[in-house]
């Protein structure tokens, strides 16, 4: 039942199964690894140049010229973001937890 960081505490008997649930309402879903060819898909779908959209998720334009190039891979709060912005996904993990959060124990 439980997948969080929470779990062995479960197991153990210190958290209930509501007290389980409300952690697991918390945890994020995985963040996409963004390749090259999903970085320039993304960046197109916004119609902006590298610098702009380097502005955008406020890293330095050479960090979007080295993900689209394959050099390097957008993580943390740029990975998040590039996520927020791809046209392709589905619900953002905002709205998920969002949702989860929202429903019933």
């Amino acid at each position: 039942m439980p997948s969080s960081g929470g779990a062995a505490l479960y197991r153990m008997g210190a958290l209930d199964a509501a007290t389980m649930r409300d952690i697991d309402a918390l945890c994020l879903p995985p963040r996409p690894d963004y390749g090259s060819v999903a970085v320039r898909r993304i960046r197109a779908a916004t119609r902006m140049s590298q610098p702009v959209f380097a502005r955008l998720l406020e890293v330095d334009k050479s960090a979007v010229a080295q993900w689209e190039r394959g050099v390097k891979r957008p993580s943390g709060p740029a990975a998040r973001l590039l996520e927020l912005l791809d046209p392709e996904r589905g619900e953002s993990p905002f709205m998920q937890v969002r949702r989860a959060m929202a429903s019933p124990a």
